[in-house]
């Protein structure tokens, strides 16, 4: 078998922009995928009715939309279009009200503005400090740790006030940081329910950032989704990787990082073949995963294996898709044209719905996330009907009994109905993920897991995944992770492997490379001593 400059562990997004970075740098390069598909969380198929395309996973992408390191790969001149719901969210309440967050800044102020007098303006002022740091406050967040460049810009550009009120705001928990910012429930719950896109509730120190960013990238590019679906995401990745003479093995699943004298050498995959590597393996899979199964315990401090036993999976996911064969009967007429659309909960109901699952209690009344594709996208289905979806949290478990899951998609189902009676009758198909499923379709959803780890304050930064790993580099020279599970974590914006790519380029430099090697060795012994 021929040896490639890269070897690259899993054909999910990050695996992809690794894999295309290092192309560019005039690398050979093998990706070697467990399943026979590419793309990971960001796939899509037919699975609930003839016509009607359903995004598998993950399917609207803010954070892609902006990410300057999918932007920096030009995927539009590989056939990557965006496209908008004309609403970006719309939160419903259990009484009937509802909250809508548009790209056009003064209808989000008068949906604000209808729960509290000066809450429209209030939202201007908190989009209008939003503006004045998004770029540098971006480019920040998808840095490798620390992130020195961007983040002094960013601290000019604050000052020293505003710099400490800024940290101050990342530690905030959303209820917190909605109280200190609105008076009215309908901007609370807006920023809320984004946060639990999340495994966080919103008492959850570190929670408001979430909703924060995640509202406010809504409020000045939309929350976007790759027109023909989420695969076409995966597919322009594909495409440019191939034209630059990258290869991608499928069905190929890895048991064994190949490890000599300390260092990565490649990897051996379940048939007992050996693909060797000049330079480096990256890995996108979850940091237990690569160390713990593939590594072993041989090649790792012993505190890191310590370490290891600490981490924590974020939350299980429960997802059906729904062929509608009309429009969506909604009661509130602001849920027509939202592409996403919350339900089940106010704020206190966002409250008990996180409890039961930190207590591994299933939640009588589920807060659902749903996306409505086909407002989004009209390619979706068939004009008149509705590509639709819904997902829950539930707590992370090794397993699920089929009739647990069969009583909480009736629950999910219902929640729908409430708000759009009717709903049931015209639902032409129904696919149902449990985690289980989940995991199944890609092994990097353990559990049903969705962000490689959860989002909490204490694995963040450069504690994740575990202390002393802020870095994609580890204790074995040549690997790196490059997943979800590595700064900054979950999302569909490419930076964990953009920051695994850069990181063996600059190990691999003539001149750098071995005084570059002693600082990460040094800083491992710091940390695992």
């Amino acid at each position: 078998m021929e040896t490639v400059d890269a070897i690259i562990v899993g054909a999910g997004h990050n695996g992809l922009v690794a894999a295309n970075l290092l192309a560019d740098a005039g690398w050979s390069v093998r990706v070697l995928e467990a399943t026979p598909h590419p793309g990971g969380a960001v796939r899509s198929g037919h699975v609930t009715a003839p016509g009607y395309l359903s995004d598998l996973f993950s399917a609207f992408y803010p954070l892609g939309y902006t990410s300057p390191v999918l932007r920096g790969l030009d995927l539009d001149e590989q056939g990557l279009s965006w496209k908008h719901a004309p609403k970006v969210l719309t939160h419903l309440l259990p009484d009937g009200r509802a909250v809508s967050l548009d790209r056009d800044l003064a209808t989000t102020m008068a949906s604000v503005e209808q729960f509290a007098p000066g809450d429209g303006e209030r939202w201007k002022h908190a989009y209008d400090d939003w503006r004045d740091v998004s770029a540098p406050m971006l480019a920040t967040l998808f840095d490798p740790f620390p992130p020195v460049r961007n983040g002094l810009a960013l601290a000019r550009r604050l000052g020293v006030g505003g710099g400490l009120r800024l940290a101050r705001r990342l530690v905030l928990s959303v209820r917190e940081l909605g109280s200190e910012l609105f008076d009215g429930e309908g901007a609370k719950l807006a920023l809320a329910g984004c946060t639990l896109h999340t495994d966080l509730s919103p008492e959850d120190a570190g929670g408001g950032v979430y909703g924060w960013l995640l509202a406010m990238l809504g409020q000045e590019y939309g929350w976007p989704v790759p027109s023909g679906g989420a695969q076409e995401l995966t597919s322009a990745l594909v495409r440019r990787l191939t034209a630059r003479g990258g290869e991608i093995v499928y069905s190929s699943p890895v048991a064994r990082v190949l490890v000599a004298r300390g260092q990565a050498m490649g990897v051996r995959t379940v048939d007992g073949r050996d693909w060797r590597a000049r330079r480096a393996v990256i890995a996108d899979l979850p940091a237990p995963a690569l160390f713990l199964d593939l590594v072993g315990d041989r090649w790792l401090p012993p505190r890191m294996v310590e370490d290891l036993a600490h981490f924590r999976w974020d939350g299980a996911t429960l997802k059906v898709d729904w062929a509608v064969r009309g429009p969506v009967p909604w009661k509130n007429p602001a849920a027509v044209g939202a592409g996403t659309v919350h339900l089940g909960a106010d704020l206190d109901g966002l409250t008990r719905y996180a409890a039961r699952i930190a207590v591994d209690e299933l939640p009588p009344d589920p807060f659902l996330l749903l996306g409505q594709m086909t407002t989004a996208d009209p390619s979706r289905s068939p004009a008149g009907t509705e590509a639709m979806w819904a997902y829950t949290h539930l707590p992370h478990r090794q397993s699920w009994h089929a009739d647990e899951i069969a009583e909480h998609v009736r629950r999910m189902e219902a929640v729908v109905e409430s708000h759009a009676p009717g709903f049931l009758g015209i639902v032409e198909g129904r696919n149902v993920f449990a985690p289980g499923d989940l995991e199944r379709e890609n092994p990097s959803l353990v559990g049903g897991a969705l962000g490689g780890g959860t989002s909490a304050a204490f694995q963040q930064l450069f504690l994740r995944p575990i202390p002393g790993l802020g870095r994609p580099d580890t204790p074995v020279d040549r690997l790196y992770l490059g997943s979800a599970s590595a700064h900054p974590g979950g999302g569909v914006h490419g930076a964990p492997g953009a920051n695994a790519a850069r990181a063996a380029l600059a190990r691999d430099r003539a001149v750098t490379g071995r005084a570059y090697r002693a600082l990460i060795d040094g800083a491992h012994r710091a940390v695992y001593r």
